[in-house]
């Protein structure tokens, strides 16, 4: 048998099933087919490809220019860093995009992640090799594919005699304990921000509650909040990880209408806010050492809303509770901070995700490498 082989894969656009090769380079003409299969498509999928591509034209038109457009607006954002830190695209090793998240569904079956920002356009634009795709492979590993900053997080945050819960208030809010002398553990909490964005932009257009100023002004409706908490996810154990595809405005707006009596606008403002507070609290209070010493160290853009904040440390009580920058890595920096790290991880063939915090088969080098230029000579 050949030492050389290769397996090549493909599925035309009849879209009845997939053709797979063996092939190796001998044969008059260098190139050799050494075995072939026809694997057919199953029934059910054949037909749901067909339901898509032939009724959903003009949708995955649009999707295939966004991802296209957006990874535009990537490269765009590198080549822009680039020329703000007056280095040469040869001066950076590697590039780590996570992408923009359209759906995250580790529970669908088969489970996957959905990122979109075309990683090819990014490296063609910058010349840099860059890594894209991390959360499949845990994914296909049986993992959530999140989070992926636990690892970044015990690197920069773990104290020797201090137990540290690293939150991360985005969209979702989600945890990373960090417990001296014991493994990392981390899961996604529930929403972030994401539930307190979709209400004020509903209501009032405009993207985001500043400072959280508009829900200071309300009142908590104690009946709506236990509605909220009552979720399953919450009660679920890790691992796990949701989205804004789960924790929606159809979400909020469906118990919504199971209350009486839900007040103001405004009301319903705090109380998502208490909401967010209350179960970051629960996540901390729960999963802190008994007698031990214990701090909260909190980055993403919820740090900026200082209605959540003060509401997530009036929870805490005498937790203390700092952002990350007061060690050194500002709070809106730490989620693109951990994708440089991952490509970094990548590059040198070390594994990306935590076993532990993912619940994947174990550890798993993550993501795809697509370089940047030819090499040299």
């Amino acid at each position: 048998m050949p030492a050389e082989i290769y397996l090549g894969l493909i599925s035309g656009t009849s879209r009845d099933g997939v053709e797979a090769v063996l092939a190796w380079p001998g044969g008059p003409l260098g190139w050799e087919v050494i075995a072939h299969r026809r694997h057919p498509y199953p029934a059910a999928i054949a037909e749901r490809l067909a339901e898509i591509i032939v009724a959903e034209q003009a949708r995955l038109q649009d999707l295939g220019q966004l991802d296209a457009s957006v990874g535009e607006v990537f490269a765009d954002a590198a080549l822009g860093l680039l020329d703000q830190a007056g280095l040469a695209p040869d001066a950076v090793r590697a590039i780590g995009s996570h992408g923009q998240t359209l759906y995250h569904g580790p529970v669908a079956f088969p489970a996957f992640s959905w990122q979109i920002g075309d990683p090819f356009r990014i490296a063609e634009r910058t010349g840099i090799d860059t890594v894209a795709l991390f959360r499949q492979r845990d994914i296909a590993a049986g993992g959530e594919g999140a989070p992926l900053a636990c690892a970044l997080h015990a690197a920069c945050f773990a104290h020797p005699d201090v137990s540290r819960a690293v939150v991360n208030i985005g969209g979702i809010s989600n945890i990373t304990w960090l417990r001296p002398g014991q493994p990392v553990s981390g899961y996604d909490c529930g929403p972030g921000n994401t539930l307190m964005d979709a209400w004020i932009r509903e209501l009032t257009g405009r993207p985001f509650d500043a400072n959280g100023e508009w829900a200071a002004r309300g009142t908590v409706r104690y009946g709506l909040l236990d509605t909220l908490r009552a979720d399953p996810f919450l009660a679920l154990e890790p691992p796990k990880t949701t989205g804004p595809e789960y924790f929606s405005l159809g979400w909020l707006e469906d118990r919504l209408a199971t209350i009486g009596d839900i007040g103001q606008d405004v009301d319903v403002q705090a109380t998502l806010t208490e909401f967010t507070a209350s179960i970051i609290a629960d996540a901390v209070l729960h999963g802190r050492p008994a007698g031990e010493p214990c701090e909260v160290l909190v980055c993403g853009g919820g740090v900026h809303n200082l209605e959540l904040m003060r509401r997530l440390r009036e929870r805490l009580g005498d937790v203390p509770v700092a952002e990350t920058g007061t060690l050194g890595l500002p709070a809106e920096q730490v989620e693109a901070a951990a994708f440089a790290w991952l490509a970094r991880q990548t590059l040198a063939n070390r594994a990306g995700n935590m076993a532990e915090v993912t619940g994947a088969a174990g550890p798993r080098i993550l993501g795809c490498v697509i370089p940047g230029a030819l090499p040299k000579g």
